[in-house]
């Protein structure tokens, strides 16, 4: 079994850019703060579903202190380890230890490396995490408007079904076969 909290994978963006997928770690919280201030308004708002102009204490450590058995964060970095550049994450939270188990999915991409594939990769990384852990479903709001984000979903070659409440899309990925 893979153990999230030491992941670690090379991976090539559909630009030909090599990026490291790891785990998120405590030490990444002035990292996640420099990502944080680059991030459009645009960005900030479909990830939080609210204006924010900055993160709280609180909220950098939700972000950077996981416990990588209900919740498992990765983040999508360039460079070197000694000069490494975040450029994008993701997460799950599992909602509770019962069978089967469903995860809130959720995503963040730097305004210069969206549409190179980065949020795919996280949702394959992920999936096969979910998947080691007993986690049968993934599930996601999505704003109506964040095409992207939708795309992604709707391509992984995971079964899925949405609903929308408003401008919202609730997403369904199932995550084990023939789950439809």
């Amino acid at each position: 079994m893979i153990d999230p909290s030491i992941y670690l994978a090379k991976e090539t963006l559909k630009d030909g850019t090599e990026v490291t997928i790891r785990a998120i770690r405590r030490e990444d919280s002035g990292s996640i703060l420099e990502s944080f201030k680059t991030l459009d308004r645009e960005a900030i708002y479909r990830r939080f579903f609210s204006p924010k102009k900055e993160l709280s204490d609180a909220e950098l450590k939700q972000l950077t202190d996981v416990d990588f058995n209900r919740v498992v964060a990765l983040v999508v970095t360039t460079g070197t380890s000694e000069g490494e550049t975040l450029i994008g994450g993701a997460r799950y939270a599992a909602e509770g230890p019962e069978t089967p188990r469903t995860a809130e999915l959720a995503f963040v991409t730097g305004e210069d490396y969206r549409g190179r594939g980065i949020a795919s990769l996280l949702l394959r990384h992920l999936t096969r995490l979910a998947q080691e852990a007993g986690v049968s479903r993934f599930e996601a709001n999505v704003l109506a408007d964040n095409y992207p984000m939708l795309v992604v979903f709707r391509s992984s070659g995971l079964p899925m079904r949405q609903r929308r409440d408003g401008g919202v899309i609730h997403v369904t990925l199932e995550l084990e076969p023939d789950s439809f």
